[in-house]
Order: structure tokens, then sequence, then C-alpha cells
């Protein structure tokens, strides 16, 4: 049977735990008549016993908020029921990073058992999403000695500036993985640095348009995402995460038409702020889950908006040279119209899967195909310019 698994969320005045405990192995320890009533009080009080941190010579307070089953499942075992249990660490004392956490739910009974402690957050030390989960050590008996030892705990080496750079790589990363965002944000840049022409995409509007158009463009989304982001995480405005996700689908959608034909020529600027707005609430949700302080908040949302940024222009650097490049050459019109269409598809699978709660074939193969982005990139370079060089050379060979 698996052994139990124990997350910490190290906060500004408490630190909040969940721990994950396979029933069978509960009801080993606790008889199987009382380990099956999960709602009881007993339970409650069971753990309330077992979950202890001390430092110095005092006793934190132990709250248990809820106990609860779900189906839980390993490679070996297969399914099986796992017992859930919320809890929160409270201690007068400043210095929450150096403690000794005495738990032994299970295994003062069931000696083979084994419980693995990880940290799930801690901002100080840069952990703040499950792919930086840190193992902090194992509780089991120690057979030679007959005891089980409480783990001593020492999270003191942290500092503000760790945190920092903590949040900077949370931005990175939500943007590396954020395949809509970015998504919207290319779409709305493949008619950036052509004119309009009869209510149609004309030509190209030459270098130094594009790059103003460009630029203007970026920093309305800039400045769209950074307000919501801070007015969604300081609580001020909050909507509920299922329609901010379809509304980021919709803008994909809304962006792909207007590369295919001009729906709102020349206000770009105000459709990349707009819908700025409503991404900006989707990265607040990101923040909001922290349960910061509003010293350790106000920091937290300027480092992963630095993150945001940096990635942002990272790719834009990337593919941008190349799409001006394209914009020049006879093919652009049809490169453009099917890169639009395919955004598009994109945007409706979106749509559907986050209208209906589940995944469909589109937007699963997205999701699966994320890893090769970067040949995407590499494949626009090269097209880029293999066409540009040869409509150069064909103009050359028109002036002769």
């Amino acid at each position: 049977m698996p052994s139990s698994v124990v997350n910490l969320f190290i906060l500004g005045k408490s630190i909040r735990g969940e721990a994950k405990i396979p029933l069978a192995e509960l009801q080993n320890a606790v008889g199987e008549q009382q380990g099956s009533k999960i709602k009881s009080l007993f339970l409650k009080q069971y753990f309330q016993k077992h979950i202890a941190a001390i430092s110095g010579q005092q006793r934190w307070t132990t709250i248990i908020d809820s106990v609860s089953t779900f189906e839980g499942k390993d490679p070996i075992v297969g399914s099986y029921k796992e017992v859930l249990v919320y809890f929160e660490l409270k201690t007068a004392q400043e210095n929450l990073r150096k403690f000794t956490f005495n738990y032994d739910a299970v295994v003062h009974q069931v000696i083979t058992h084994k419980i693995f402690v990880y940290v799930e957050q801690d901002w100080l030390n840069g952990i703040q999403d499950k792919n930086k989960t840190q193992q902090i050590g194992i509780i089991q008996l120690d057979i030679p000695k007959g005891k089980i030892f409480p783990l001593e705990v020492n999270l003191e080496k942290g500092s503000w500036w760790t945190g920092f750079k903590g949040m900077v790589h949370l931005g990175l990363e939500h943007i590396k993985e954020g395949t809509d965002h970015l998504l919207f944000l290319l779409v709305l840049l493949l008619p950036a640095s052509l004119t309009v022409n009869h209510k149609r995409w004309g030509n190209f509007g030459g270098t130094k348009y594009s790059i103003v158009r460009l630029l203007k463009i970026i920093t309305a989304f800039t400045i769209g995402h950074s307000i919501t982001l801070l007015i969604g995480v300081l609580g001020w405005f909050h909507l509920p995460t299922q329609p901010v996700e379809i509304l980021i689908a919709v803008s994909i959608l809304v962006s792909a038409i207007h590369a295919i034909y001009p729906v709102f020529p020349g206000k770009e600027i105000y459709v990349a702020s707009g819908f700025g707005l409503i991404h900006g609430l989707a990265f607040a949700t990101v923040l909001s889950n922290l349960n910061l302080d509003t010293g350790t908040m106000i920091l937290s949302i300027l480092g992963f908006n630095i993150g945001i940024e940096i990635m942002q222009l990272f790719v834009i650097i990337l593919t941008i040279p190349w799409l001006i490049l394209l914009s020049q050459t006879p093919s652009y019109r049809w490169i453009r119209i099917s890169w639009a269409i395919l955004a598009a598809i994109a945007a409706f699978a979106w749509i559907t899967e986050r209208l209906s709660g589940n995944a469909n074939t589109i937007s699963t193969a997205i999701q699966n195909n994320i890893s090769i982005a970067p040949w995407g990139i590499l494949l626009l370079a090269v097209t880029a310019i293999s066409l540009y060089g040869i409509h150069w050379k064909n103009e050359k060979l028109q002036e002769i």
C-alpha cells in the first residue's frame, strides 16, 4: 500500500498543510469501523492529536479544517481510497521557519508505514508552485531504536530576493505554458505590418510603420493585463475562472478573424488593451491562490509581471523579424490567412472545452505538442528567409 504524503504551505502567519493517507492504512491504525467514519468527530480529534509543531518549548495550535476521501491512483496498486486532511498550524511566535514537525498518524500503529513530507509553498525560498515542490524528509519508525523521531524543519535560508526571483520565474513559466495568451498576441500581430486598402489588408507599410504599430499593440496589451493583474490580486474585482478562460479563447477567435479581414483597422491598440484586461484576470488567479500578505503580494505582482513581460518579449523578438520579412512577399497573404484559420480552429476547440469542461481532440493535440513550438519558430525563420530571398531576386531581375 502507498505511503502517506504531507504537503506544507508556509504562509505569513501560519502553516497550512494537506495530508494524504491510504484509507486501508488508516483503518489498520484506528480500527476499520472508526476509520470508515470519515466525517466523524473522532477522526478530527485523532489527527489533532497526531499532527503537531513545536518550537522551543512551545507547542503550536493545530486546527483540523476538514477530513474527506478521494480516489487515489498508484502505478503498482492501481486505484485505492485515500483520506485527505486539511490542517493549519499556528503560533504566537514570529518565526515560522524553524520548528519540529511531530506527525505520527498511522505510523504509531502501522510500523511499516512511511510519511513523505514536502514543502509545496514557501515564498522566501522561491517555492510557489507544484513544479518546485521540495521533499524535506521522511517520518518513519527507527527500527533499531524503536522510536518515531519527529522531523526537524529549518527553512531559514530563505530571503526576499530568492522569493522575488521565484516570482519572476513563475511568470516566465506561466507564459511559456500559456499557449492561449501567446497565440492571442501573435495572431493580433499578424496584420500589424500591413496597410488597409479598400477595407482589405493591403501591402507592407514599411519597417518603421511596422515596428511602431507592433510596439503600440504590445504595450497596450501589457498595460491592460497589468491593470487587472493588480486589481484581481488585491481582490478589488473578481470573475469566476470559467468565463475568464472562455473570453480568452474568444479573444483569439476575434483576432484570427481580424487577421483575415480588417474588422477593426487602426483600433488594434484598443482591442489589445481591452482583451489584455481579460488576460490579466487569468494571471491574477495564479497569485491569488498563494494567500500572501500585502507586502509580499505587491513584490510578487512586480516579479510575476516582469517574468510575463520577459517571456513575451523573448517570443516576440524571435518571431516579429520573420513576420516583417514575410509581409513584404506576395505569399504572405496565404500564410497569414492559413495561420489565422488554424488559430480560429484552436480558439473554437478551447471554447468548446471550457464550456463543456471536457477536453476534445484538438485541445488535447495542442497540449501534447506545445514542446515542438521552438521548431515552429525555426520553420517560420527558414520560410521567411527563403520567400524573402526569392522575392528580392525576382525584383532584381525585373529591374534588369
